[in-house]
């Protein structure tokens, strides 16, 4: 039992480190001040495909990261 906790101890490190990485690469989600009085719509073809983008690719890996690092952490506490 204390080898299982070694290795989910081990591999939730390695994914705060991911989500840490991960989270520091990607934009920001709002326009701001400016794109709100430039007049931004937000409707672009960007905007429309972005789960196809590198942005959005990194947006599902994050949320995968996510859920690995909550249901590990459950485990370890159960544990």
């Amino acid at each position: 039992m204390d080898v299982l906790k070694v290795i989910l101890t081990v591999v939730l490190v390695l994914i705060s480190i991911g989500m840490t990485v991960i989270i520091l690469m990607q934009e920001g989600k709002g326009n701001g001040l400016s794109g709100g009085i430039a007049g931004g719509s937000g409707d672009s073809y960007v905007s429309r495909n972005k789960g196809r983008t590198a942005e959005g690719k990194m947006v599902r890996y994050t949320t995968i990261l996510v859920i690995a690092f909550m249901v590990i952490s459950l485990i370890l506490n159960i544990l």
